[in-house]
């Protein structure tokens, strides 16, 4: 395997031949990314089906989980997460070359998961009678990869350990709607989800402190400085701390987060 085969994947258009290829990738042999060096040179725009429209965020469908129209879009909108979480482990993969085995095969294994993740939940919508696309949705995603391209220590800062935490925080809430609505198929979509987004969540921990502790920075002042320079400080709670301790956040972080979101208030 090489970054063409990785860049590959990553331009592939139909939703269906990117999964496919990111799994295909994920059984394949990474060593040779090992072995390229440097930074790709440009930010390449994932390869993503005409539709989804990509739309301000405040011109989203509602998403009242009371009607099947509601839950519809609610799964086309974590669907659409999944997607571009795909892209966002290729990207990994191909962006940052010369890094040891183990980061690749982390970032494939990551992205083949949710491949599959997005297979699931694209199959769910169409018992409602859609398909990917057929809501809007927004690109906050990936222009956070653009913003943190220049630096694999920033990627894993604020990609897994910000926007894919946020995951884990929002998503027993919406569990508990779901339950209250008897929709018991996707609760169990997104338990399974849950589930699985720690272990990513993980992969940007270990790999966030494999970059920051060589320049001498301390990691947990650190993701603070990067929250405050890219995102006006961090998300809001309330943050779902036992599963972010299983993504190994440490204790001063998660007090420094709970400390900032009570000083919001």
């Amino acid at each position: 395997m090489t970054p063409d085969d990785v860049h590959a994947a990553l331009m592939a258009r139909n939703p269906r031949a990117k999964c496919l290829a990111t799994r295909a990738l994920h059984a394949a042999d990474s060593s040779g990314l090992t072995r390229s060096s440097g930074v790709a040179d440009e930010v390449p725009v994932p390869g993503r089906p005409e539709r989804p429209a990509l739309v301000h965020p405040a011109k989203l469908a509602r998403r009242g989980l009371g009607t099947e129209y509601g839950r519809a879009a609610l799964i086309h909108a974590i669907a659409h997460i999944e997607f571009n979480a795909i892209n966002l482990g290729l990207d990994a993969a191909y962006r940052y070359r010369g890094l040891p085995a183990d980061y690749y095969a982390d970032w494939l294994s990551m992205a083949a998961d949710e491949s599959r993740h997005f297979e699931m939940l694209n199959d769910r919508l169409a018992d409602f009678g859609y398909t990917y696309g057929d809501f809007d949705a927004h690109n906050g995603l990936w222009e956070m990869a653009v913003k943190t391209a220049h630096d694999p220590m920033v990627r894993m800062a604020l990609v897994p350990r910000v926007l894919e935490a946020r995951g884990l925080d929002v998503t027993p809430g919406i569990i508990d709607k779901l339950k209250r609505v008897g929709d018991a198929k996707t609760v169990a979509i997104f338990e399974q989800i849950l589930e699985e987004e720690v272990p990513h969540v993980e992969i940007g921990t270990r790999w966030f402190r494999y970059f920051a502790e060589p320049r001498g920075l301390d990691p947990d002042t650190t993701f603070f400085a990067l929250l405050d320079e890219y995102m006006n400080g961090g998300p809001p709670g309330p943050y779902n701390l036992p599963a972010r301790r299983e993504a190994r956040f440490s204790e001063p972080e998660l007090d420094e987060l709970t400390a900032r979101d009570a000083r919001r208030s």
